[in-house]
């Protein structure tokens, strides 16, 4: 049961993500947004 659950949340957030960039350039787009975000929580 435990395992089905953390499947089913596994697709939910993948397919809202992807959902949230519909082509190729918006996925580049928000790695690239996620990685400057990351960068500046690790210089501070």
């Amino acid at each position: 049961m435990n395992r089905l659950i953390k499947h089913l949340l596994f697709i939910t957030l993948l397919t809202s993500f992807l959902a949230g960039c519909n082509t190729t350039r918006g996925f580049g787009e928000d790695l690239k947004h996620l990685g400057g975000s990351i960068e500046r929580a690790a210089n501070k």
